[in-house]
């Protein structure tokens, strides 16, 4: 039995990881996918306190994860499918096994929110992704396509500009809501067009390939085919609560009721990163988040 388990390997995760280890307790993080999360497949980042130049996400995942393999954290490799939180003894079942600990940190971060249109999952692959670093190298020298207008978008645009003949970012309303500093280094690139006030209508494509977004203008309702090679959706995230539904309560959005100190309404459950209701959901936030975790985790275990 673990003291401490962690559901999700992101930087919330995998912070929580190190505080919680790096105080002597039995800890386990799982990852259903590659420990990092979101950030895992971020070109760059720039705004995490500490590199001056910035640093691939993929490098800094790897850092953290080590980190918490040095204070003696075990990073495992599963997808927990459901949970029992409510006692002295809380359970995870796996795919690949069942776990046991005495405190839990829920740290599963969100997944990438799709379109909704007819079509888009069986192009999933075929041309449509939700990951421009993990599939962007399909698109060299092609055309491509991003839905979007926040800071995932732009760094979407500016990563596949480097490599693709063309790029056109979409967003549905008036205004980016992306930093200002994203903004400025999109409109530097000759090859990265805009267009506003514009939402994907319809797609037009098969399993074969994607071929064409309709777009269609939020106000008139004017229409326009925008052919391309890929497509790139980057409208936001889903919080990944699934396995919490009924035993814990959720927001409107689906994202789970903890405070700043991360504590839930179970005991010896606390909730970090993106997954928990905040108003910022951003890397250092979600260290700070399992850092504080942690901590409570802790003193719930000294009690």
């Amino acid at each position: 039995m673990y003291d401490v388990f962690i559901i999700g390997a992101g930087p919330a995760g995998l912070a929580a990881a190190i505080y919680a280890a790096r105080s002597g307790l039995r800890v386990a993080v799982v990852e259903k996918q590659v420990p990092g999360g979101q950030i895992a497949y971020t070109h760059h980042l720039e705004n995490y306190p500490g590199f001056a130049e910035g640093i691939s996400g993929g490098e800094f995942s790897q850092q953290m994860r080590e980190q918490a393999q040095r204070f003696g954290a075990e990073v495992i490799s599963d997808e927990i499918q459901s949970v029992c939180l409510q006692g002295a003894q809380k359970s995870a079942q796996g795919r690949a096994g069942e776990y046991q600990a005495r405190a839990v940190i829920l740290a599963m971060g969100a997944a990438p929110r799709k379109l909704g249109l007819a079509g888009e999952e069986q192009m999933v692959g075929a041309g449509i992704s939700y990951c421009a670093t993990c599939d962007g190298a399909f698109f060299r020298g092609r055309d491509a396509i991003v839905i979007g207008g926040g800071d995932t978008a732009f760094e979407d645009a500016l990563y596949l500009a480097d490599i693709a003949k063309s790029v056109t970012l979409v967003h549905r309303r008036n205004e980016f809501r992306a930093q200002e500093y994203l903004i400025g280094k999109a409109k530097e690139k000759e090859n990265l067009s805009m267009l506003l006030g514009y939402r994907p209508a319809a797609l037009e494509g098969d399993a074969m390939g994607f071929e064409a977004v309709v777009l269609e203008h939020a106000e008139t309702g004017e229409q326009k085919r925008l052919p391309a090679d890929g497509l790139f959706v980057a409208i936001g995230r889903i919080p990944d609560t699934g396995i919490l539904q009924g035993q814990m309560t959720l927001d409107a959005a689906g994202y789970l009721l903890a405070g700043e100190d991360t504590k839930t309404e179970i005991a010896g459950v606390f909730a970090a990163g993106d997954v928990r209701a905040k108003s910022l959901r951003q890397v250092a936030t979600a260290v700070s988040d399992g850092a504080v975790a942690a901590e409570q985790a802790r003193e719930y275990l000294m009690r």
